[in-house]
């Protein structure tokens, strides 16, 4: 079981974010979930998590901001982020790989895919 290996997961849509939650939860590892692109990156800083599941198209920031944010700033650069997005264009991708994005998983994911990805980071 991962120790208290904690992941935020930033998605505006609900369903999807008590879906990984409760699959997450399961494997041991502590979720804190946002609904939109501000509370994500809010509580990003505020708690530190192990590995961050973003979505892309938001309310308020978008996941490749919130991503630009983050990995361009010294404390919080070393935190995986997997962008989880129905936007799954090349062109997305190379996006999504300029702002310092890990992974890029398209929706509708696997719930296999992700968590496979999730232990590759966690252990």
């Amino acid at each position: 079981m991962p120790e208290n290996k904690k992941i935020l997961i930033v998605d505006d849509e609900q369903d999807i974010v008590e879906t990984l939650k409760f699959i997450l939860e399961a494997q041991g590892y502590t979720c804190f979930c946002a609904y939109n692109g501000e509370d994500g990156l809010n509580q990003a800083k505020e708690i530190m998590p192990d590995l961050i599941i973003l979505d892309v198209m938001m309310p308020k920031i978008n996941g490749y901001k919130i991503s630009r944010l983050l990995k361009y700033d010294t404390k919080y650069k070393d935190i995986p982020i997997i962008m989880v997005t129905a936007r799954s264009q090349e062109q997305d991708k190379l996006i999504g790989e300029e702002t310092g994005v890990n992974e890029y998983i398209s929706k509708p994911f696997e719930i296999e895919e992700i968590l496979e990805v999730v232990k590759k980071y966690l252990g």
